[in-house]
């Protein structure tokens, strides 16, 4: 027996120096209370000492990194955008520039309420002939600007586009009052939130430089409102969300995309082509099913787990949709269909939310976003992805973007692609878009009462889709400039038809039936002209410019070397606040038939299709990893320098991967493969293998991103072959919380990974680090088969970080 008498000894005087004190006390007939007061003592020294050496602790903290240390220092939900996003700037100089306009746009705003809306809203009703304002004061408090962003890529070269996060908390006071009614109302305070697009175009070469000025929201702002006089019962708790959503559905008719303000700044640009754009695509969403769905019900108080009904909130931009509800099933096929407009695809995304419904609130299941861009680039993608703010879950999608294309040549093809051409029904998929924009009419009649203008809109339809334009009132000669859009099924038998009516005395003052065959055998697929209106005046003319648009689903061709990596943005925040983030997903097997789904419907006929799909397919049942490589694609593009020495280097020698091989047949193989390269045989640069790889730098995300795709003719560590894995490390950090691993592909020399890891780094700093990259055989527990198979050494000082590169 050995005995450590150093420890023992200082665990007795340990003992001791705390045993004394209170024996000296107990031998001296003193109170407990000194005890106490010393462990007070001692407790405000140490925390005295370790207040000092925090402080200290994180000023060398601050000094080392100092973006890391505000992060930590800050709660990241009170953070502007301009600090997630380093492509997002701060607009001080802007906000200074706004404060000093402030008065002067007050002026502005008071001048346009009595002189535009008061006159408006007085002559919409004879009740309302004694409305106006009493009081416009809009506050001391300016609108800031939170950020700017600027985007550069994919954007014409004839237009900028800036990104406005606006913020307005204004103690403003509206007062209104009908005097007829003895009735006064008014508005005390607003709060408003958004993003606000921001659009130069067309530049043009002559002064002022820009032809026109565009306004719109990408999506609905955030809108609080506190009244004051009768509404102040639109305070009431349930009243309060109603009047602010309609407040909102106000403004989305003006403000929110599609929707615009255009300020023309020259006198020759097309205002109405600015002011309502043709589409940039149609993005077709397939919402076919989703796997390990976490189970939401629960019984006898939480005890008894039961399952989810979950369904499916689908959001592009403005455009909601909501999927049908699958009930008690955690892996539940909706195998519906969407349709929806893309307008803006710089900064607008696909969001998906997946809840439970309940009796009383609906439980969230996880959700989605994924950046449109990427899906242009792809044409088509068909995946599993992973859902994000839960901790289990999964999503198959199934989505298509459908270029607008101004000729009718593909358009029997597109027809039979959806089965179009065979049925006679006018739903289902889309086989074209049909774009309206609604300008003006002449000379309407008077309605039911002689000599009295009417209050005239006008009803679109195609098929069983009808849409409305605005009212204008007391005149026969309306302007409304509105646009419109119906998707259009088969546009070889559909007709466009379009009725003029008087609001006030609920009577038609003319309309025309246009079959949309008429436009096939246009030019461009466009009419713009004065179309006569049947059972009106002799001379009642509409002026409208229409246009049809054939959705073309155009597939690229990609390389056999080219692999697929989908971008998904991901909240960083909240499901309030979402900020983007990147993550690759597996790619699934054959498609489904096209032809089945119906849009915004389900696929199947009935219930028992779906049953019998359950009971064919496990409730675990995983994505299954493609064979074939060449049938992905990437989403990223490939930088245009080589593989070379330079570029790829590999720092350590190569007998120092042969030491690290003790197996006989590795060494063998590494042996005949150097041989093999002294040669001179085909094997060139790569006598150890390849592999793949997906290098970029995140912007939004302020993040290195790293997709290890696979590897090919690896060394054998067996006659079984390897147990391959790929560890990363972004030098000179080589801490353990630093290193990203891939999984294990068991027995195979051509592992595929398929995985994204991410580097929290600047790209100022990236590109001064260097990636660390070695291939390792994994053996089994205690086994004697682990080792090195190769590395490399990436530098990552390259201009094109920013828009990455994959290659072998």
């Amino acid at each position: 027996l050995s005995v450590d008498v150093t420890g023992l000894v200082s665990q007795f005087a340990r003992s001791f120096v705390l045993i004394f004190p209170v024996y000296v006390l107990g031998y001296l007939g003193l109170s407990f209370s000194w005890v106490l007061i010393a462990l007070c003592g001692l407790f405000w020294i140490r925390r005295h000492r370790g207040g000092k050496s925090s402080r200290l602790g994180r000023a060398l903290a601050f000094l080392e990194d100092e973006e890391e240390a505000v992060r930590l220092s800050v709660s990241s939900a009170d953070l502007p955008a301009w600090v997630h996003f380093p492509d997002t700037e701060r607009a001080e100089w802007l906000n200074k520039t706004v404060k000093q306009m402030w008065p002067f746009i007050c002026q502005f705003i008071e001048k346009l309420f009595r002189e535009t809306i008061e006159p408006a809203v007085r002559g919409a009703n004879n009740h309302l002939s004694t409305f106006s304002f009493t009081k416009i004061d809009i506050g001391h408090q300016p609108l800031r600007i939170n950020g700017v962003k600027v985007y550069t890529e994919n954007v014409d070269k004839r237009q900028i586009i800036l990104d406005l996060q606006i913020s307005f908390v204004g103690n403003c006071e509206i007062d209104l009052e009908i005097k007829r009614y003895f009735c006064r109302a008014g508005v005390k305070s607003i709060q408003i939130h958004g993003t606000m697009r921001v659009i130069l175009e067309p530049l043009i070469g002559d002064m002022p430089l820009i032809g026109a000025l565009s306004l719109f929201f990408l999506r609905k702002p955030l809108l609080e409102i506190n009244w004051t006089g009768l509404t102040n019962l639109l305070d009431v708790p349930g009243l309060n969300g109603l009047s602010d959503t309609i407040i909102l559905d106000i403004i989305s008719n003006y403000l929110v995309l599609p929707n615009r303000i255009t300020v023309p700044l020259v006198s020759e640009v097309q205002i109405a082509q600015l002011r309502f754009p043709i589409p940039k695509g149609v993005l077709r969403i397939h919402f076919i099913e989703a796997q390990d769905l976490e189970g939401k019900d629960t019984y006898l108080k939480g005890i008894v787990k039961g399952k989810s009904d979950p369904y499916g909130i689908i959001r592009v931009g403005n455009q909601i949709f909501q999927s049908k509800v699958i009930k008690e099933n955690l892996n539940p096929k909706w195998n519906e269909v969407y349709e929806a407009l893309v307008y803006e695809h710089p900064g607008q995304e696909l969001e998906i939310e997946l809840f439970d419904e309940d009796p009383d609130k609906d439980d969230f299941l996880g959700s989605l976003m994924i950046d449109l861009i990427e899906v242009e680039k792809e044409r088509l993608l068909d995946e599993w992805f992973t859902l994000d703010e839960v901790s289990k879950g999964k999503l198959h999608l199934k989505l298509e973007w459908l270029t607008l294309m101004p000729t009718a040549d593909n358009l029997d093809k597109v027809l039979t692609s959806i089965r179009a051409d065979k049925d006679q029904a006018n739903d289902g998929l889309s086989s074209a878009l049909l774009i309206l924009y609604l300008d003006s009419a002449r000379n309407l009649p008077s309605g039911k009462k002689i000599n009295s203008n009417p209050n005239p809109l006008v009803l679109l339809s195609v098929g069983h889709k009808a849409q409305e334009s605005k009212i204008r009132y007391k005149t026969n000669e309306p302007v409304w400039e509105e646009n419109f859009t119906f998707f259009v099924h088969n546009p070889k038998r559909q007709d466009l038809e379009v009725e003029v009516r008087d609001e006030q005395h609920q009577c038609s003052l003319g309309n025309f039936k246009l079959p949309l065959s008429q436009l096939l055998e246009s030019e461009d697929l466009t009419m713009h002209q004065r179309f006569h209106l049947s059972n009106s005046g002799p001379n009642s003319t509409i002026n409208m410019k229409i246009a049809l648009r054939v959705l073309s689903l155009e597939k690229q061709a990609r390389s056999p070397d080219h692999q697929h990596s989908a971008q998904v943005k991901r909240p960083s925040l909240s499901k309030d606040a979402r900020k983007s983030s990147f993550k690759p997903q597996v790619p699934i097997s054959p498609t489904p038939d096209p032809s089945k789904p119906v849009p915004a419907s389900p696929v199947t006929d009935g219930d028992k299709k779906t049953d019998t799909a359950d009971k064919s397919q496990p409730a675990n049942a995983s994505p299954q990893w493609p064979t074939d490589l060449s049938r992905s694609s990437s989403s990223l593009h490939a930088s245009n320098f080589s593989c070379s020495p330079s570029h790829l280097s590999v720092k350590e020698p190569t007998p120092s991967i042969a030491s690290d091989i003790s197996l006989p047949i590795a060494t063998q193989e590494l042996r005949q493969r150097l041989r093999q390269l002294e040669n001179g045989t085909t094997l060139g640069q790569s006598p150890l293998g390849q592999i793949q790889l997906t290098i970029r730098h995140s912007s939004q995300r302020n993040k290195l991103i790293v997709v290890v795709h696979s590897c090919r003719n690896l060394i054998a560590f067996s006659e079984e072959g390897s147990d391959p894995y790929v560890r990363l490390y972004l030098l000179p950090d080589k801490r353990r919380s630093g290193r990203r691993k891939t999984h294990v592909s068991k027995k195979t020399l051509n592992p595929v990974f398929d995985q994204m890891f991410d580097f929290s780094v600047s790209l100022p700093e990236v590109q001064r680090r260097t990636l660390d990259v070695a291939v390792k055989n994994s053996g089994g527990f205690l086994s004697k088969d682990k080792g090195l198979l190769g590395k490399l050494l990436i530098p990552l000082a390259s201009e094109e970080l920013a828009k990455g590169w994959t290659q072998w």
